[in-house]
């Protein structure tokens, strides 16, 4: 072979090579210093683009970049970037900054009907912004009842892990927590994994080594920035719909958003027949604007002056979250900064984790008065909390829009324990709980005068945790216990339910060019915590 055949054979080889590898390698730009992330204040009053996604969270993110490997993708979130505050997101902060009220929190408080104080995310990365970083694959249920690919759900798991995810750290709170596990019976052990499997296990996390959160926003760095724009600041007021002919079906074609200046924009999708636009809002937000836009039942949107695009009265129906009930454990030693790191997978179905070591929100000093004499002013939580989670709740509520003001955040109700058998699991999970507690190897860290469950129980129940009231049995009864002190896990779902809203691809029943991707399309959550799920959803 001559010098200019070897030289052409290397040349066609190298260009195999990048071609095969350009998925993977040809995007340089690292979070946080993406080119294509800027304020929507920046944006033209006109664009066009094959897809549109509202919502640059959990599931935005990496559905984002995904696309973006081979289509011109607009990313519009109504939150700012998670890049611009350090430390707001460390471990140690975070209830801290889930009662941040300034203008530019990443968060948005609402209190749902039933009493409980919630949150939803404001912010590029969504609800990995503002949890407690736990990362688990969802329960092997899960992925065959919604049917989906097994093969193709492992590769995109791991395509979020090369991201985000690293082994939590298991020090001495989380040990003794994993240790009284077991001494309860939530067995066997499971050492590390990111699998659903009952038992006790130690799960993964989006906090680094360094205690450094990574988030959805991080998935970004695999998209091409040649063919993504992602404005923050940009609060997308409707979804346009047009109808060529009369009794065709309504057809998503743009939204209309503001910036915050108050200047109204518009977005397109170009006339390419694979252009869509999808919401990926959350379970709060994708119901609320697609009866912003029309879409819902007709007689409420009718009463708001909504022009109804598509009667769909299961739009915002089977709201659900998982409640959260927990004992506080002050302690006589100080204890480490940890969040969710320990898991136990009941039998019945309850999910039990802790956390330790916290800086508490103003409401949170009234637990540090049963600590011991010079501690009790103390603005940090020298002690932990151990938590249930009700899995599958069968109780589910609504979604309900106040007002067509995108910015206000709608009428939620979840009719926690409605349903005697979450009341039951909630028993069974906070009985798990006192036995951890009284266990033996939880004893180095008890106070030995707060032996008895009533005293146990008393801590959170004058703690004005929600709105509910409290009754003479609050701390006598499981039960009661569980229904007055109740809180939300923020694993909101079923608003928008495949089945039901969406069809098993996702799109919106009734119309053309709009789907649905997000937790709001779950019939439940999956596994213990649902980012893991959400963000292999996206993917």
């Amino acid at each position: 072979m001559d010098r200019g055949s070897c030289k052409f054979l290397i040349t066609f080889l190298l260009l195999v090579v990048v071609s095969a590898l350009h998925p993977y390698f040809c995007y340089a730009e690292k979070a946080p210093n993406y080119s294509f992330v800027k304020e929507a204040i920046s944006a033209p009053q006109v664009s066009y683009h094959a897809y549109i996604l509202v919502g640059g969270g959990t599931a935005g993110c990496p559905l984002a970049a995904t696309l973006s490997e081979n289509a011109n993708v607009l990313v519009l979130e109504r939150g700012g970037s998670p890049y611009l505050k350090p430390g707001t997101t460390d471990k140690v902060n975070f209830i801290l900054q889930l009662y941040d009220t300034s203008s530019d929190s990443y968060t948005q408080q609402f209190v749902s009907e039933d009493g409980i104080y919630s949150h939803r995310a404001r912010v590029l990365g969504g609800g990995s912004v503002i949890n407690a970083g736990f990362y688990s694959h969802a329960d092997p249920e899960f992925i065959k009842e919604v049917g989906f690919d097994e093969a193709l759900v492992s590769d995109s798991y791991q395509w979020v892990e090369k991201k985000v995810a690293f082994q939590s750290p298991v020090l001495q709170w989380q040990s003794a927590v994993r240790d009284g596990l077991l001494e309860a019976g939530v067995l066997p052990y499971n050492n590390f994994t990111y699998d659903h499997i009952k038992g006790t296990k130690i799960g993964a996390t989006i906090f680094d080594t360094n205690d450094h959160r990574h988030t959805a926003a991080d998935l970004l760095e695999y998209a091409d920035p040649k063919n993504i724009k992602v404005y923050l600041h940009a609060t997308v007021h409707s979804i346009i719909f047009t109808t060529e002919k009369a009794g065709s079906r309504p057809k998503a074609t743009g939204v209309i958003y503001e910036d915050a200046s108050g200047v109204k924009h518009k977005a397109f999708l170009t006339k390419d027949s694979k252009s869509e636009l999808i919401v990926s809002a959350g379970a709060v937000g994708s119901p609320q604007l697609l009866m912003l836009s029309g879409i819902g039942p007709a007689n409420k949107l009718t009463a708001l002056g909504i022009k109804v695009v598509m009667d769909q009265p299961m739009v915002g129906q089977n709201m659900a979250d998982n409640a959260l009930n927990a004992v506080f454990v002050p302690s006589p030693l100080p204890v480490e900064v940890s969040l969710l790191s320990t898991v136990g997978i009941t039998q019945s179905g309850n999910y039990i984790e802790a956390f330790s070591g916290l800086n508490l929100p103003p409401f949170g000093v009234h637990l540090t008065r049963f600590l011991p004499f010079g501690l009790h002013k103390q603005t940090t939580l020298q002690g932990g909390l151990i938590i249930q989670k009700t899995g599958r709740p069968r109780s589910t509520g609504y979604v309900e829009l106040r007002s067509t003001n995108p910015n206000e955040a709608p009428k939620v109700t979840f009719n926690y324990f409605k349903d005697p058998e979450d009341l039951s699991k909630c028993v069974q999970g906070m009985q798990t709980i006192l036995n951890v507690v009284n266990s033996n190897s939880f004893r180095r860290f008890r106070l030995p005068m707060i032996s008895t469950q009533q005293q146990l129980l008393s801590m959170v129940a004058t703690v004005p945790s929600n709105l509910r009231a409290r009754h003479m049995d609050t701390t006598t009864s499981l039960g009661q216990f569980c229904n007055d002190t109740a809180l939300t896990f923020w694993h909101f779902h079923g608003s928008c339910q495949i089945g039901k809203v969406v069809e098993s691809d996702f799109r919106v029943r009734g119309v053309d060019g709009l789907r649905v991707i997000d937790a709001s399309t779950f019939h439940v959550t999956p596994g213990t915590n649902p980012q893991a799920t959400v963000m292999m959803l996206g993917r």
